[in-house]
């Protein structure tokens, strides 16, 4: 359980950054593009994966599948970012972990998995949740804050639901150990989220500060550090696959919320909290599918 607790840990604080950071004086875009150096210097520190991928064809399934992820990753980062600004932490983290419906719609339509009326129930509810946690004021000073923030916790549940579609296709393929993958992934969004920065200050939209690097240190560590810890639960507790899937949706919904209500000074309405309440539900129904 150790192992859970961390990446929860390192599950929220990445959210926290994200919300921090332009208080602090971070440019988030700065901070995206080096964390995914950071990643990648870990993950040949801790993981001794081997290039194995580029032993393989340039028509293999895995490349698309790879290219799809570095883009998505880096951009779902500044979604992450966007999302956690205008409706907070709170919401964010809930619409991020709500993410795990699109790969079961996908199980069904895409993978050939049966569906059951448990699931059934479990997505429908998750669905209800998504609704209340998308519902923002939009009288007084929070209204303000949150006109057309819905769109933020949308574009998560979707942006995170396509990554863990894109991840179980990857465990499909058969030849590429999972290091391999991450590495491989890694760099990839490394060096497109490098282009993009690059652009940024060659027109002038861009400036450095040590700050941005610090910023991009904390981010790659606790991004690296939930991937890490999560692969290591699942791996200790392989024959208890839905006690690791619940503990860590749950444990992530429950601890964003203590910290954006308690330390963050984040304001929920009553449909918001419905949400939360509905999607630990959620996520305890299709664990016990």
């Amino acid at each position: 359980m150790i192992f859970i607790a961390l990446s929860v840990v390192c599950s929220v604080v990445v959210s926290v950054l994200l919300k921090l950071a332009p208080r602090c004086g971070v440019d988030v875009r700065q901070a995206i593009t080096g964390n995914y150096l950071v990643a990648t210097l870990l993950t040949v520190l801790l993981l001794d994966p081997r290039p194995s991928l580029l032993e393989l064809p340039a028509a293999h399934p895995a490349w698309r599948v790879l290219v799809a992820l570095g883009v998505l990753l880096p951009a779902m980062f500044v979604v992450l970012a966007y999302s956690v600004r205008r409706v907070g932490v709170v919401l964010t983290d809930a619409a991020q972990r709500l993410s795990l419906l699109l790969p079961l719609v996908a199980a069904f339509t895409l993978f050939g998995e049966a569906f059951s009326w448990h699931k059934g129930i479990g997505m429908g509810i998750g669905l209800a949740a998504i609704a209340c946690i998308v519902t923002r004021k939009r009288a007084g000073a929070a209204g303000a804050a949150g006109a057309g923030g819905w769109g933020w916790p949308l574009a998560v549940f979707a942006g995170m639901g396509a990554i863990d579609i894109l991840f179980k296709r990857v465990a499909q393929l058969t030849g590429v150990p999972f290091a391999d993958v991450l590495l491989a992934t890694f760099v990839l969004a490394f060096a497109l989220a490098m282009l993009a920065t690059v652009w940024l200050f060659a027109s002038g939209r861009a400036q450095w500060h040590w700050r941005n690097a610090a910023g991009a240190l904390l981010l790659g560590v606790f991004n690296f550090g939930n991937i890490l810890f999560y692969v290591q639960a699942h791996r200790h507790l392989a024959q208890d696959p839905a006690l690791v899937f619940s503990a860590m949706n749950i444990g992530v919904i429950v601890l964003a919320a203590l910290v954006g209500v308690l330390w963050l000074g984040e304001r929920l309405g009553r449909l918001n909290r419905a949400g939360l309440a509905l999607a630990v539900a959620a996520v305890l129904v299709l664990a016990t599918a």
